[in-house]
């Protein structure tokens, strides 16, 4: 059986060669590198199936490693996990943020790290799995074509980045790096008003892509984007992407569909904040979540604050609360904390103005 193969990024040799004799010790193959160059130099090279790396290097420090494996296909489906002092754990948002998939914080102990090896080579044997889902919706919604194939094949050999709830994928005004593909959980976008009021401006849930307005724009992401619940991301990356763009228009005309159906959404929920009651816009939201969400056996299990509910429906959060303790007691809903559990999903849809 072929061994794992893990790549040591560490400038300080004392850390570097005791952490891979606990590795060589656990039966991994171990590649070392003193610095960030010499270390993408090595990922390029090996393609090892792990790569723990220190962040403050010569050369090149963590975080430009990552930068460029992020940048190649092949490199950048390997898990990635920071080696951290813990003076520097304020600045590990910056490196999930950026795709890391994990950081162990200096001194780790022996248990720690190998745990942390073990989880993201299970993590790494799901992703197969999890890329054949998206992969089916993606064959469900296009039809075969060359293009298409090209693009199943980017998102085939992309990493699923696994974050957690209320982490942010990136902020209003950040340069747009390319398109979000949803396997799994929930994103939600928002653009925050001048008395700090958050205006949601979307929602998407599984097999969903969200930030393709701002790729096809060519300009700078509108809004921020937040994990409602864990949820995995693969990222289309705007340099592999826009090439397929331009080369097929049958890519570049799904996308537009897609945009176009947002668009059409948007206008929808403007619709309603005009024209409807606010029971019957908690209804529409209500039935829009449950749309993003898998039913169990007694219903559809919605776990959303009432700023949230709030925000997509256009009103306080106050009138949010009658009007759900309304719904309770017509029995359309049951609330356990800040979780709604669906019980009449028709009558929602069919509520009267």
């Amino acid at each position: 059986m072929e061994r794992i193969r893990i790549l040591i990024i560490e400038d300080n040799n004392d850390i570097r060669e005791s952490t891979a004799e606990i590795l060589m010790l656990g039966n991994y193959e171990v590649f070392q590198a003193i610095n960030g160059k010499d270390g993408v130099e090595l990922a390029v090279k090996h393609l090892p199936d792990v790569i723990l790396c220190d962040i403050m290097m010569p050369e090149l420090d963590g975080y430009g490693v990552l930068h460029l494996l992020n940048k190649t296909p092949e490199t950048s489906a390997i898990p990635f996990i920071f080696l951290t002092a813990k003076t520097e754990r304020i600045d590990m948002r910056k490196g999930m943020e950026m795709g890391a998939d994990d950081y162990l914080t200096k001194p780790f102990d022996d248990v720690e790290l190998l745990n942390a090896i073990e989880c993201r080579v299970k993590k790494r044997d799901l992703q197969k799995q999890l890329y054949s889902q998206s992969l089916d919706k993606l064959d469900s919604l296009f039809n075969s074509n060359r293009g298409l194939e090209e693009l199943a094949k980017l998102i085939s050999e992309r990493k699923v980045r696994h974050i957690k709830k209320k982490q942010v994928v990136y902020y209003e005004g950040d340069t747009v790096n390319g398109v979000y593909l949803i396997v799994s959980g929930s994103i939600k976008t928002f653009k925050v008003a001048e008395d700090g009021r958050e205006l949601l401006t979307g929602i998407y849930g599984k097999d969903e892509y969200f930030g393709i307005a701002a790729l096809l724009a060519n300009e700078n992401y509108q809004e921020t984007s937040e994990a409602m619940a864990d949820t995995s991301l693969c990222l289309l990356p705007k340099d592999f992407l826009e090439p397929l763009l331009n080369k097929y228009p049958i890519v570049a005309a799904q996308f537009i569909k897609l945009l176009a159906n947002n668009v059409l959404n948007k206008e929808e929920q403007l619709l309603q904040l005009a024209y409807h009651s606010v029971r019957k816009r908690m209804a529409e939201v209500l039935i829009r979540l449950s749309n993003i969400n898998e039913a169990s056996a007694k219903g559809v299990l919605l776990s959303m604050s009432r700023d949230n509910l709030a925000a997509m429906a256009g009103m306080a959060t106050e009138t949010v609360s009658r009007i759900l303790s309304d719904f309770k007691d017509e029995e359309l809903i049951e609330r356990k904390g800040s979780q709604i559990l669906i019980l009449d999903h028709l009558r929602l849809q069919t509520m009267k103005n």
